[in-house]
């Protein structure tokens, strides 16, 4: 019996010993952390249940000249439900009202949204997606659906949201109002307006700490690092939605019309480079067309005979010729290093001017009249074009212009057939914005102007910056030389290679061009035409330039020519522009003193309703507009939605009370 005493002693100390170890390692671990990783434990606590989070700043909208919403950020909302988070007889109860709901909005069936919702709960499908790319009356409806509005925990809803880009207008310029995004590495890139002036768009986000609570849920803590959100400026565009509408279709149907690859058209404001419409339509394999590269501004190629306009003015400012040097075409054919130059006009056009040369688009009237003058001095020639500007970017706001290319006579590419192939543009590149940008320089009496794509950065109505007429160029060439030019260019309208183009009832002047693009390469199996036109309207007081290039046209009939296959839609934007307007034939109170020009916001709304007090009729006015007009008469705001009013909480001719919160509905 002693001896068994004894062994149960021996384990008793034995456990004890093993208690007193452990205890002592508890002490020297609670030391350690306390002590020695006290910081470090500390530090990982807080970042558990303390946690700065981002507030993302509101995005500011792109607007076109005259108001029209381009580009806006919408949140989009994306539902799921947690089919295991109702009680059961929440679920039974409320199911069948919930799917009558659902059917309702999203269009299917009851009947097959209860048989999703059961199934969903049968599977244990915590995540089941009810719905995506919701708007925000579309999710403030399914909020409020019998179960859902009974919030995550007892109704299952999941609500997930995401800030998009929307165009509210459609495609209308959508390569030049452009995009930014993020690709994989969290590395930006973009384009257009969106990406070229993202640093006034974008804003500041803002931070808030939280402490995370019961329930995952997190908790704001107020403290002196909290830093608010700055929103995003608003963009005002230079483009006016009525010219690009125009300019748009008329490209589209010329597009369509001879099945052509892509073209661009851009029309400009003469003396402020302000881009009015651009529009770059390439076609898919479907044969449809679409925006997907901005070819006016990115695409450098050879121009053909718009370039000669370049070889007028150099030969004119040197006084190496006039307008009435006559040249012989010598049947339509000359020989330089043993390449040809030919005439479209077979047997050439005789002996005439350089003026009618340049008319009638004579290849080898011009390409004698600018060898025969520089052939001992190259370097002459190609530094007029240097100095036109023709051999350097334009240096637009927007990302990806193309780069121009101007051979020179020390370049190790430069030959003998140099400077007669430049006289009828080949063997150079230029994109078709930089020449606009030239012909825009001779309707605007010599001065070049930078074309520009935004016209002011505003917050609200406060403008924040303005962006100013930019001169690249105070003085392209002598005012003599600019008469001569813009006569020649009236004529070709008139009597040269655009007379099908004429009209007596509105005044044109430009240039054709059609270049054979590719001829090089693959034995000439990859060549195509580009048909152009450029110029200015009208004539004799241009308030507009404009250039429209379209690549690879059908050429089954032997219609590529640009008076053929671009001309058209220059005519048609300068017809609409001018001759669309609205007319009536009813005069009425003509004999009376003219008041005071006023908006017709102003007119209407201030005298009809500010002085009565009265709230105004909103329906069909830009948001924007809107809200400026309800901040000044002392009205808050409240907006669903993006565009155009369509509804108002507060009814038209109610009387106004300062302060009140009105909520509007946009389309």
């Amino acid at each position: 019996m002693a001896v068994e005493d004894k062994h149960i002693s021996y384990r008793i100390y034995m456990v004890a010993f093993g208690i007193f170890v452990m205890a002592i390692a508890i002490a020297v671990k609670l030391t350690n952390i306390q002590w020695v990783e006290g910081d470090y434990y500390r530090k990982l606590a807080k970042e558990r249940t303390v946690r700065n989070f981002v507030i993302p700043a509101n995005k500011g909208n792109i607007y076109s000249a005259d108001g029209s919403l381009l580009a806006t950020s919408i949140p989009n909302y994306e539902i799921h439900f947690d089919a295991l988070a109702p009680k059961p007889e929440s679920f039974e109860k409320n199911v069948r009202a919930l799917s009558d709901s659902l059917a309702t909005v999203l269009g299917k069936s009851s009947g097959f949204y209860e048989n999703e919702l059961r199934k969903a709960r049968a599977n244990k499908n915590r995540y089941y997606l009810i719905a995506r790319k919701l708007s925000y009356t579309q999710y403030f409806k399914i909020k409020g659906f019998p179960l859902f509005n009974l919030g995550a925990y007892k109704g299952g809803i999941i609500i997930e949201q995401e800030t998009v880009r929307e165009h509210p207008i459609g495609k209308i310029a959508e390569r030049t109002v452009g995009y930014e995004r993020t690709s994989k590495g969290e590395s930006y890139d973009g384009k257009g307006i969106e990406w070229a002036f993202r640093d006034y768009l974008n804003g500041k986000d803002g931070k808030i700490l939280k402490q995370k609570i019961a329930k995952g849920q997190w908790k704001p803590i107020r403290d002196l690092n909290e830093v608010d959100p700055q929103d995003g400026y608003d963009v005002i565009s230079t483009i006016d939605v009525y010219i690009q509408d125009i300019a748009h279709h008329a490209l589209l149907k010329q597009l369509e019309i001879y099945e052509a690859d892509h073209g661009c058209v851009v029309v400009m404001e003469t003396k402020t480079g302000h881009v009015k419409a651009i529009s770059n339509l390439g076609r898919g394999t479907d044969g449809s067309y679409f925006e997907t590269t901005n070819y006016a501004v990115a695409e450098s190629h050879e121009p053909g005979s718009t370039y000669k306009l370049a070889d007028l003015m150099a030969l004119l400012e040197d006084k190496k010729a006039d307008t009435s040097s006559v040249y012989d075409s010598k049947g339509g054919v000359i020989v330089y290093s043993g390449k040809k130059v030919r005439d479209s006009h077979i047997g050439g056009y005789g002996k005439i001017s350089l003026a009618r040369g340049f008319e009638l688009s004579s290849n080898t009237i011009m390409v004698q009249a600018v060898y025969e003058n520089y052939k001992n001095e190259p370097s002459k020639f190609v530094n007029h074009l240097n100095n036109f500007g023709l051999n350097k970017p334009l240096g637009l706001s927007i990302k990806g212009e193309g780069r121009p290319y101007i051979p020179q006579p020390k370049d190790k590419h430069w030959s003998n057939i140099s400077l007669p192939w430049m006289a009828f543009g080949y063997g150079v590149s230029i994109t078709p914005m930089q020449t606009l940008a030239f012909y825009n320089a001779v309707a605007n009496n010599g001065e070049m102007v930078k074309p520009q794509f935004v016209s002011e950065i505003k917050e609200w109505n406060r403008t924040i910056k303005k962006y100013d007429k930019e001169v690249l160029n105070p003085r392209i060439c002598s005012q003599s030389t600019i008469l001569k030019l813009r006569a020649v260019l009236e004529n070709v309208v008139k009597k040269g290679t655009g007379s099908k183009l004429y009209s007596k009832d509105f005044s044109m002047a430009g240039k054709t061009g059609t270049a054979a693009v590719n001829y090089g390469i693959n034995g000439g199996a990859d060549k195509h035409y580009a048909s152009s036109f450029v110029g200015y309207f009208p004539a004799d007081n241009p308030k507009y330039s404009c250039i429209v290039v379209v690549h690879k046209p059908n050429t089954v009939n032997n219609n590529y020519y640009g008076a053929d296959v671009a001309g058209p839609v220059f005519k048609r934007i300068a017809q609409k522009i001018f001759t669309d307007a609205p007319s009536t034939n009813e005069i009425k109170n003509l004999d009376r003193k003219i008041p005071k020009q006023e908006s017709d916001y102003d007119s209407y709304f201030v005298k009809s309703h500010v002085k009565q007090q009265l709230v105004p009729n909103l329906k069909g006015m830009s948001g924007m507009d809107a809200v400026a007009l309800l901040g000044n008469l002392g009205l808050k705001v409240r907006i669903l939605g993006v565009g155009k009013v369509k509804k108002q909480s507060v009814e038209a001719g109610q009387n106004i009370v300062k302060n009140a919160t009105i909520l509007l509905e946009l389309s």
